[in-house]
């Protein structure tokens, strides 16, 4: 009876999970890889979801910025994160573009976190001269990084890991514009205390199927 029971709850766990993780990637996404030479992450568009005794004690101007903040860090961390996988010889050819370059060729072209995703995937990469361009979404219920609450003056007592976040990334072909790859997961529980926590945890097992670092 005993084993029977652990049976059943090994079963329910791994359905757990897998109800909290889909992965798409497009059956073509190895042989399109290999004709990209750069690529490029857009600011994730972020909600933190805030309980209504925390929203008390902020503005909503102070909850744009810190929104706007965990996207750009998410941003940065996907950056860090593929540079790593250059660093030990794991992107081959591929580069990918600075942030600071993303963010200045957006600018230039009225693009701003605001209305980024008035634009499609493909207009993005098009428009930063890129061969695919990485665009996600990201709700938490905490922010990543207390050092992004502190800057602002936000003392609203939500230090500490996040307890609920769910990432949404893509890649999408600047050529056709089609979906290569994506990527949806919701994590409960202590999931580490910055945006570079955030995607080494998330990545970890979905580089896998990612064509750019299938070999990771």
């Amino acid at each position: 009876m005993k084993k029977i029971l652990v049976s059943f709850l090994l079963l329910a766990v791994a359905h757990t999970v897998s109800a909290q993780t889909n992965l798409y990637e497009n059956p073509n996404f190895d042989d399109i890889s290999k004709t990209h030479k750069i690529i490029a992450v857009v600011p994730f568009k972020t909600q933190v979801k805030l309980r209504p005794k925390q929203m008390k004690d902020m503005t909503t101007e102070q909850l744009y910025k810190l929104e706007k903040a965990e996207g750009e860090g998410i941003q940065t961390a996907m950056y860090s994160w593929f540079l790593k996988r250059k660093k030990r010889g794991k992107l081959q050819t591929l580069e990918v573009q600075d942030p600071k370059t993303t963010t200045a060729l957006l600018k230039r072209n009225n693009i701003s976190y605001d209305n980024i995703t008035d634009l499609t995937p493909q207009e993005l990469a098009i428009l930063l001269k890129v061969d695919a361009v990485i665009t996600g979404e990201f709700e938490t219920d905490k922010p990543m990084s207390d050092g992004a609450s502190i800057a602002l003056g936000v003392l609203v007592g939500f230090w500490g890991s996040t307890n609920n976040a769910l990432i949404n990334m893509s890649v999408h072909n600047a050529e056709d514009g089609v979906l290569l790859w994506n990527y949806n997961k919701k994590v409960r529980g202590s999931i580490g205390s910055s945006p570079d926590d955030l995607i080494n945890t998330l990545m970890r097992k979905a580089s896998r199927r990612l064509a750019y670092t299938k070999n990771d």
